[in-house]
């Protein structure tokens, strides 16, 4: 059975006039399959509806459930000894859906997506090995919730500017952004209200503007909502970083963009083809990145101790206090242009 995504390809490849036998190559599936996701027009999946085994022993597993305490192993001995002919598992999965002594979950929901209608961004806290040492680490990832396209790095720190550093990295391996941006209800975005009444800081909606996209924030208690960037990380901590060491943070965000590239590559059963793949589809949908965008930076002030003046005061005579007369309060320049190591979008130190 294909799912929803899959559906939705095959139709826009159908769309773009590939051939049946061309779509099923790229998708991994048969032509029939082809022929009747487009025979039904529709990307909705179809219901399908199978008779179940323990149906017509329903009222006597209720009897048999009450009788050996909700002990399922015996039911189903007591039944197999009666005659039924169906597995253990078949009886459990039957008492599930069944609800026979299970409390029914309330579903969570599910969210289908349009190719270019949202990506997800988030961050997580890690442990990996650099420089010979474990250091904390905070990964930030961004997922395509059509096609499922990974990019994710590291960083000491995520601040603001960090943000806008890995927005820029992202954006440029995905080649645009979609038409919003999923978030959680982070104060580096956020600047008050949460969920649709969130409204970002001016110098992330103004960042997010320069790249046609904007900002929206999932509602809180609902992690759900951005289930496509949160189920990575689980995946980024016990695959990418089980038994790696990485000889700087350049290195670590290197193997990190590699890995992307693999697992992009990867065919998924759950999807019935790579995030590559459906990329295709996806592509064309995206927002162009601008012709130029400014780098990203990050001004930092010095701020001088005078002799017979208070501390921390800021300088305001164009030519700089020589060494004698004043000592730097910070060591840096007036005016510094921050760099992260390992991010190409971030300029190099000017001093």
């Amino acid at each position: 059975m294909l799912d929803q995504s899959t559906r939705a390809a095959i139709l826009k490849l159908r769309e773009q006039g590939h051939s049946i036998r061309s779509i099923a190559r790229a998708m991994k599936v048969s032509r029939g399959a082809v022929r009747d996701v487009l025979r039904s027009a529709t990307e909705i999946v179809p219901t399908l509806v199978r008779p179940e085994k323990p149906t017509p022993y329903r009222d006597q597993i209720l009897e048999l459930y009450a009788r050996c305490k909700g002990n399922l192993v015996r039911v189903h001995e007591e039944l197999v000894a009666s005659g039924a002919q169906f597995s253990y598992q078949a009886l459990t999965a039957f008492c599930r859906r069944q609800g026979i002594g299970h409390e029914p979950k309330e579903p969570v929901g599910e969210y289908h997506f349009q190719p270019g209608q949202e990506m997800q961004h988030d961050t997580s806290p890690h442990r990996a090995e650099i420089g010979g040492q474990l250091r904390p680490v905070q990964t930030a990832s961004l997922v395509l919730g059509f096609s499922r396209m990974l990019f994710f790095q590291f960083f000491p720190t995520f601040r603001r500017f960090d943000c806008k550093v890995f927005l820029t990295d992202a954006l440029q391996y995905l080649q645009g952004p979609c038409e919003t941006c999923l978030i959680d209800n982070t104060h580096v975005v956020v600047l008050k209200g949460t969920g649709r009444d969130m409204v970002p800081v001016p110098e992330m909606a103004a960042f997010a503007e320069r790249y046609g996209f904007r900002f929206q924030a999932h509602a809180i208690g609902d992690a759900n909502r951005s289930a496509r960037v949160e189920r990575s990380f689980r995946y980024i901590e016990t695959n990418f970083l089980v038994g790696r060491s990485f000889r700087d943070w350049a290195d670590a965000n290197q193997q990190a963009r590699e890995w992307c590239d693999k697992v992009n590559a990867k065919f998924r059963d759950d999807l019935k083809a790579s995030p590559r793949e459906l990329f295709v589809v996806e592509r064309p949908h995206l927002k162009p990145l601008p012709v130029w965008a400014p780098p990203v930076y990050l001004l930092h002030h010095a701020w001088w101790i005078w002799k017979g003046m208070s501390p921390l005061t800021p300088i305001a005579s164009p030519s700089p206090p020589t060494s004698s007369d004043a000592t730097s309060k910070c060591g840096r320049p007036r005016t510094q242009l921050k760099s992260i190591e390992g991010h190409a979008s971030s300029p190099r130190t000017r001093a």
